[in-house]
This record gives C-alpha cells, structure tokens and sequence, in this order.
C-alpha cells in the first residue's frame, strides 16, 4: 500500500474517508480545510508527555498536505482555565491567585504577558527546533472574539440534556449534574474556578451566579451574586463540555489525546456525547458518535508518568538537554501513538540505541544500506522524511557513530581537535563542508555532554598518561611482553584497522596469550579499566605513538 507505510498516512486517509462521507464534515472542511487540533493548559511548565501529543498532530496534518489535502495544524493555550494547584516553581504569593483564569495572573518571569503566557511560549519557542508547524491560538480569545457565542447559547439552552449526560458518566451527586454549563468570571474578584451559575434567563441571555466561599478545595470565592452575559469572554464552559463545543466551533476533524482522556466514562466519553447529541457534530476522529476510540499511549522517563500542574517529570522545554530536538522528533515519529515510550537518557546506553536507528533509517533513506524487504524500505524512508527537521539533503550527511564521537571527545576534549583526528583517520575529508562540518560538530557537542552528565560508567573513561604501577602489579609476564611488543610494533610503521587486528592476533599466539588476557591488559594499560571502545579504531584514535609512548612505560 504505497504511501500508507506509516501511521500517520492511515490516519489521513481515515479522515478524509470520514469527511467525504458526512455533509457537515464535507461543509467545515470546504471552509476551513482539515483541521487538526490540540491543546493544552499552561498549567506549569509543559512536560514531554505533551509534546507527544503535538508531534502527532504535527505528523498527521504533515500526512494530509502531503496527500494534497489542505490541512492546519492549530494549537491553543487554554489560558482561561482556572488556576487550581501551585506548581513547584511558584512562591506560596501566588497563593492569591488561585481560582483565576491563568491569563489573568501575572508571570513568574519578566517579559511575558501572563502566567499562561509564560509557561506557553516556553515550548512555542522550541517548536523550530522539533520542525512543529503550528497555528497557536489562545482560547481565552476565541471566548473574547465570540466565536464560542453559538455554542455556549446552545449549551446553556440545552443544559438539561448535558446534565443528564453528565449523570450517565459520573458518579451520584457529581457538580456537572447540577450546575449550569458555563463558568462565569466573577465581576468582584475575578475568579472562574469558584462561580456556581444556577439560572440561565433565556430572554435576556444572562447568567445568574455565586461566587460561592466552598464550592473547591482549593480556592475561596468571594460571597458576591450576581448575573452576567455569558458570551464574549465573560466565562468560559465546564472543560468536558468546552472539548465538544471546541469541535464545532472551530471545525476540527482529528484531534486525539493521551489515554487517560479515553477511559470509558471519562472525559472523551461525555465530550463525545455532548458533541453528537447537544452540538450535532461528528466527533474528530479517533471518535465517532458511537466509540470514543482510542488515545495515545504515555511518554514516561524511566517509567514514570509526568504532570504538568505537579510539576513532575521533563519538561518540553528541558528535554532537549537529554537528546537532541531532531533524534526526540525521530523517536515519537517512528512509534506507533499506541505504543507506550519509556525514555531514560540517563545511566542507559537509550541514546546510543537512538542514534543507530537515527543512522539506520538515514542510510536506508539514501540507499546506502538495504533494508529486510520493500515494506520495510518504504517505511524507514517515510520515517525519515516526516522525522526530518527542515529541508531533506539530496547528498547523505557525513556519519559519524556516536559511540565513535564519545570516545573521540574524552580522548581530544575538543571539537576542533577531534576533527582534525578525524581527518587523519580518514573519517571526515579534508575539503569537508560546511553542512556537514556543522552536523558533526553537533553530534560530537552532544556527544561530549552526554558523556559528562548522562553516560554510564562503562561509557566513560581517562586516558593514562603512564601505565600505573598498581596496573603493572596486576599483569602477568606474558600480559607484560605482549603490550612491549605492541608497542614496539605501533612504532614501526603506520597500520589500518584490518592490518592492526591481524597484528593482535599474531602478539597473542606469540606470547601465549588468549584474546582476553590481551585486550584486558591493553585497556588497563592505558585506562585502568578491563573493557573499552572497539581496540583497533581506539589506538588508532589516539595515535600509534601515543599509545606506543604510554605502553613502553
């Protein structure tokens, strides 16, 4: 199936099945074209889990314009959602705040417009670097322009049938069940999590209200009554119903969640209902009237589950201190969204493993290696092509491994000086180019603090400048005699890397030695450690003298 190798092409072609078999949706996107849509509360710093959820929407609306269908990827801040829990970030001041709409509170930095702008733009500033092609949208505008005008009248009309929606999913006595369909901002303190609208006077369109002292745990209202017109910002929906109202409102066709949304009986489960029986809207895909479907699967870091408002986890913004923006892109482009990710740079060999497949699915893309079979071509190839952050090269980036830039940057400790040893060893041309001189510095940057900060101690390693005296103690005389002849020979003339293996061989039968013996006292001998980098391209790294220089003392 040529062009539907990978996911996110299945999902376009699911979705432009959906629209041209529903008139309402066939009408919106003749309007709007395909809109794929996410969102998030800037509730604290936006951890990585979120960032899933964007590269996927990311992905699928890259598919659908790929397919020549006119698709947008739009992202909104709900930063008029009420500000319910201090972040670990925040000082106990900003304890005031509670109850208010987050684009109401002042940020914690300079130079922002508000708290949710704050923590918003944190991540909206990296998109370049993860090749995220977003419209960023505000929600608390879309109320502000009136755009939510329909469906919070609709809604308030209607507030009866979500009542009982709401009574079919949650349990006895749930706050949905009784109260209204739309917050107010209350019009003394300007709180939103605490108001309790009672009455909608259909006639006059308003909204009668209390900002009522007990009505959450975690803010106080204020006492003040009274009424207010629901429409142009002046509140906001109940966000299960805000979801389903979203959907109409601005034309969405696709827009999925994590799974924790998905629940049955959970939040996509009343969204879902209120969209097909209040709105009148076919829910995006991955729902329909009938199923909620299924969201995607969680990014953990070492098996934990991350929180914004808790604070807990990598945040968006951070991750890139771990892994580069365009091998993270890779990862969530080249996993199924019902896959689970557990990625723990830290203390694992997960960044090598990343960086091979990285240079894999490259290699397979330029036709420099082969793949198992056609399907798996195809797909490595579209893998490549969406994971790709800016234009794809027509020539294949120079490679270089990653475990080679590891040990290249403890040997050298400098870039530029790792490139001229690169140079030497044949890896990297003297005519390089500027392209690929600035792909290998990063990946030998990169390279350098992964090994400092992240690297297991297996990974990591100190060039002797002498053999220690308690290394000696340690050899035997035919351990000894082999690393004499090894250096004797390294100065004789200049080997590659076939002919230096041939010259181990020949050292180990000569001095009756089995190939453990040999290569443990070779990396004591110039590590103090038993194991290290493959022996051959290692020496030849550091230089034959060099290493001649450490084993003849």
């Amino acid at each position: 199936m040529k062009g539907l190798i990978h996911w996110a092409d299945r999902i376009a072609e699911i979705a432009k099945k959906r629209v041209d078999e529903n008139p309402i949706l066939k009408k919106v996107v003749k309007k709007n074209g395909y809109i794929v849509y996410d969102e998030k509360t800037p509730s604290g710093r936006i951890h990585i889990g979120a960032g899933r959820g964007w590269i996927i929407h990311d992905l699928i609306a890259k598919a659908m314009r790929d397919k020549g269908m006119k698709a947008r990827f739009i992202l909104s801040s709900d930063d008029i959602d009420p500000f319910d829990k201090l972040n670990k970030d925040l000082g106990s001041k900003y304890k005031e705040y509670l109850g208010m709409p987050f684009r109401n509170i002042p940020s914690p930095v300079k130079g922002y417009k508000s708290f949710a702008d704050y923590y918003f733009s944190e991540c909206v500033e990296r998109f370049k670097e993860f090749g995220i092609e977003a419209e960023i949208q505000s929600t608390g505008e879309v109320y502000d322009r009136g755009l939510f005008n329909q469906t919070i009248k609709t809604a308030l009309d209607n507030a009866d049938k979500i009542k009982e929606i709401y009574g079919r999913f949650s349990r006895k006595g749930s706050i949905g069940t009784k109260r209204l369909p739309f917050n107010p901002i209350c019009g003394k303190c300007g709180k939103i999590g605490t108001t309790y609208a009672y009455k909608w006077d259909k006639e006059r369109e308003v909204v009668k209200y209390r900002c009522e002292p007990n009505l959450v745990a975690w803010a106080k209202g204020c006492g003040y009554e009274g009424e207010i017109s629901p429409y142009n910002g002046n509140g906001k929906f109940p966000w299960k119903v805000e979801w389903a109202a979203k959907w109409p409102t601005i034309g969405v066709v696709v827009e999925t969640a994590g799974k924790d949304h998905f629940t049955p009986g959970g939040a996509r489960s009343v969204a879902v209902t209120i969209s097909d029986e209040v709105f009148n809207y076919p829910p995006p895909y991955p729902s329909t009237g009938e199923k909620i479907g299924r969201g995607y699967e969680f990014f953990t870091i070492g098996g934990k589950k991350m929180s914004t408002s808790k604070g807990m986890g990598v945040s968006f913004a951070d991750m890139t201190d771990y892994a580069p923006a365009n091998l993270l892109r890779y990862l969530l482009v080249k996993t199924r969204p019902h896959a689970v990710i557990d990625f723990d740079p830290v203390n694992t060999n997960k960044i090598i493993l990343l960086y091979e497949a990285y240079d894999r699915t490259e290699r397979i893309y330029y036709n420099k290696e082969k793949a198992a079979n056609e399907k798996e071509s195809e797909h490595e190839k579209r893998v490549y092509t969406l994971s790709h952050v800016g234009k794809v090269r027509k020539t294949m980036p120079l490679q270089i491994p990653f475990t080679y830039a590891v040990s290249l940057m403890q040997i050298t400790k400098d870039v530029n000086k790792a490139i001229d040893i690169m140079i030497k060893t044949g890896h990297v041309g003297k005519l390089i180019s500027n392209q690929d001189k600035t792909y290998v510095v990063d990946r030998l940057k990169f390279a350098d603090k992964w090994v400092k900060e992240f690297a297991p101690k297996e990974y990591r390693f100190e060039l002797n400048k002498t053999v220690p005296a308690s290394v000696k103690r340690k050899l035997s005389k035919e351990q000894i005699s082999a690393l004499g002849n090894l250096a004797e020979e390294l100065g004789k003339k200049k080997y590659n890397e076939p002919e230096l293996f041939e010259l181990f061989k020949k050292i180990i039968q000569e001095n009756n030695l089995n190939n453990k013996e040999f290569f443990e006292a070779c990396y004591m001998a110039l590590l103090n450690k038993k194991h290290g980098p493959r022996l051959t391209g290692f020496i030849l790294t550091i230089g034959q003298k060099k290493v001649s220089g450490i084993l003849e003392s």
